[in-house]
């Protein structure tokens, strides 16, 4: 029997990691995303890496600490003794949404930031988890005596009422300021792996959209198809880079895809306008 010894390409990896959401490796998906633009990457190196800094972290711990000892511990270690923080200087440099630039420069933005702590804190044994609050990732800790969130960016813990004041922007744009006081603890709510990796994934199609970069955009929306197989508005927007490329027979295959299943879309009339003459130049 002849044995099929060929490497996976960077999308077939990625799938093979993000197919079950019971045993979604989320460091290692995270890493993943780099090999677009880092196609030599060795996530193998990166995650090692990792570990080595969690058996730094460790060395520095009684076996029996309790849980706020370990967490001072971990955000001395990765905020002020690593000097992991934002860049605030190009916050939207696609590097700092990959792990490995990240390692180097620590410098990142809030997601990616909080995905390696999170690596950390699991490590330690925390209870932690990454929460998908509007505008800005964040990370809370449920410990004995209650709850600290922390803002990734910063190393900053968060009262409630500078969460309120955080979130004041987002409910004026929303109009819900003018309804019902909406409690705080819905916008803490933990966000799954799948959908740190999306958000991660949103953040770079962002980029490369506004820099009109349509082969990155693309290698972009393959994986949030990947993703959510299910999710029709990533079909249109991937069609729509293709026909930004001139590819035509992608294009409409892409489009008539979000078609067939954008029942009440809004833009239903300009994407068959679009179609009709994407399809004349096939």
């Amino acid at each position: 029997m002849e044995l099929n010894l060929a490497v996976p390409s960077p999308l077939q990896y990625f799938t093979s990691l993000v197919q079950s959401d019971e045993h979604f490796p989320l460091l290692e998906a995270a890493i993943s995303l780099a090999q677009d633009e880092y196609p030599d990457l060795d996530v193998e190196q990166v995650l090692g890496d990792v570990d080595q800094l969690l058996a730094r972290l460790k060395r520095r711990l009684p076996t029996d600490a309790p849980a706020l000892q370990r967490l001072r511990a971990l955000n001395q270690f990765f905020f002020r003794d690593l000097s992991f923080g934002g860049n605030i200087h190009d916050y939207y440099d696609p590097d700092n949404s990959y792990l490995n630039a990240v390692l180097r420069t620590r410098r990142g933005v809030p997601i990616s930031l909080a995905v390696l702590w999170l690596e950390l804190a699991v490590g330690l044994d925390l209870n932690a988890r990454g929460v998908a609050f509007p505008g800005h990732f964040m990370l809370k800790v449920n410990l004995p005596k209650g709850q600290v969130v922390i803002d990734p960016f910063s190393g900053q813990s968060l009262s409630r009422e500078e969460l309120a004041e955080r979130l004041e922007p987002f409910r004026q744009r929303s109009g819900a300021a003018d309804d019902f006081e909406v409690p705080i603890g819905l916008y803490l709510q933990s966000a799954p792996p799948r959908e740190i990796i999306s958000r991660m994934l949103r953040n770079l199609k962002e980029i490369h959209k506004t820099q009109e970069d349509w082969q990155r955009l693309i290698a972009v929306q393959d994986r949030l198809i990947v993703l959510q197989p299910d999710a029709w508005t990533e079909y249109r927007d991937r069609g729509q880079a293709w026909a930004a490329l001139g590819d035509a027979s992608r294009a409409v295959v892409d489009l008539e895809t979000y078609l067939a299943h954008a029942d009440d879309a809004l833009d239903i009339d300009a994407v068959i306008e679009q179609l009709t003459r994407l399809r004349g130049k096939k």
